[in-house]
């Protein structure tokens, strides 16, 4: 694993990755645009190998699925939809309602609106990312969106269809990759558009949800996974090489830093992961994800850890120092923050309650993670009182608007005074 000093960074290391055009992407959407349906099934048959009739999830399969779902997973999704649902409540506690009197007569108002409709993408592949339907719907359910669709590719797993059995989904689509995007959409005759998609997938899914932004709304245009630690000589060794490593196994173009002020536990690592790799028979993703993005800084202060930090704008960031609370608070730009040693990344992946779809490649900068806030809109509204009128109000209205030259807006404004003034 490459191990630089800090001097040795270069500004291509905070340069954030263009998301490749992919005109294959753009085919598919304007096929199912246009063609609904019979292009999504001409897709599924092409890309997943499967000729699908009806692309909706039967309630009998669903309810089936429980009878293969062992206990110890049924206490996991249980467990972990608990803690989502408490944070998300807590969370829309907080996106509050309120009106306040401006001026006499003059009444600003804040409605909190759940969205109508929302669609979650769950990618497929060898294992099921039972996780990511949480991550979506239960922030959905608890915002109040009262439709909600699920799309992953055929044939859905098990352990995904029980999830969403648990969670209440009706509408579960066995569709992936490009055509569930285009199709949650755009609308077919079986899919039912939606105001948002959200949900992780690869660069094509990725590339997909951008060009359907403005169309529908989406959670973010989200990269290969991001963990970055700041260590000091406090920090458990193994911990750090196990957290590395398990970003690593995403994506052979997943990031895993470490900066640290201890060079003598820079090499400790490196060679703690290389021995992980070996002993735990970890996938070959991981081990080339390592090899090619991993890296290792050494620094003289860890408050260039923080500097570097927040350039960076990484997915995950965790703190294993001995004092985190010098940091902390110096720190603003990530997705999700982990302070000490016990509060490993995985928790937020899996079980903690905080949610795992975050923004990679510096999309930190301008946003947070998923929450129960992208499934409501703040809404606003003015209402007036006739009798307690503000002069000043029209006033202003009609200066501003006759400066920028709009003379259709000072009459609206001028009018109204007018007629106000008469009354009084």
């Amino acid at each position: 694993m490459k191990i630089i000093s800090y001097s040795d960074i270069n500004e291509d290391f905070f340069t954030v990755r263009e998301l490749q055009k992919l005109e294959v992407v753009e085919q598919i959407l304007e096929d199912i645009k246009n063609q609904g349906d019979a292009a999504v099934r001409f897709y599924t048959k092409k890309f997943d190998k499967v000729d699908i009739d009806d692309f909706k999830i039967s309630n009998d399969k669903r309810v089936d699925a429980e009878k293969f779902i062992s206990n110890d997973l049924k206490f996991a999704i249980d467990y972990a939809v608990e803690n989502l649902t408490i944070f998300a409540k807590e969370q829309l506690a907080n996106l509050k309602n309120f009106e306040i009197e401006v001026r006499d007569g003059v009444k600003l108002t804040q409605r909190i609106i759940p969205l109508e409709s929302v669609g979650v993408y769950v990618p497929g592949g060898n294992f099921p990312l039972v996780s990511s339907l949480l991550m979506g719907v239960v922030p959905a359910k608890v915002a109040g969106v009262k439709n909600i669709i699920v799309c992953s590719p055929p044939e859905i797993s098990k352990e995904i269809l029980y999830a969403a059995y648990r969670l209440g989904i009706e509408d579960i689509f066995q569709i992936g990759g490009v055509q569930a995007i285009g199709a949650m959409a755009y609308g077919t005759q079986s899919i039912p558009s939606v105001n948002k998609i959200v949900g992780p997938g690869n660069k094509y899914v990725a590339y997909a949800k951008k060009q359907v932004y403005g169309i529908c709304g989406i959670d973010f245009v989200a990269g290969p996974s991001e963990v970055f630690i700041i260590a000091d000589s406090s920090a458990n060794i193994k911990f750090i090489a196990a957290d590395m490593i398990a970003q690593s196994e995403h994506d052979k173009e997943a990031e895993a830093i470490l900066v640290t002020d201890d060079k003598k536990l820079a090499v400790e690592v490196s060679e703690c992961i290389d021995q992980f790799l070996e002993e735990y028979k970890i996938s070959d993703i991981a081990r080339i994800s390592i090899e090619k993005n991993g890296i290792i800084i050494v620094v003289d202060d860890l408050n260039d850890a923080v500097d570097i930090a927040n350039r960076k704008a990484p997915e995950h960031l965790e703190l294993h120092v001995r004092y985190p609370n010098k940091l902390q608070d110096k720190l603003y730009n990530y997705g999700s923050l982990f302070i000490g040693e016990y509060s490993a990344e995985i928790l937020g992946d899996y079980s903690a309650g905080i949610n795992h779809t975050l923004p990679t490649n510096g999309v930190a900068k301008f946003t947070g993670g998923l929450s129960v806030k992208d499934f409501v809109k703040i809404v606003t509204q003015i209402t007036t009182d006739s009798n307690k009128f503000n002069v000043d109000l029209y006033k202003v209205a009609s200066i501003l608007a006759e400066n920028e030259g709009l003379k259709g807006h000072k009459l609206a404004a001028d009018i109204r005074l007018e007629h106000l003034l008469k009354r009084s």
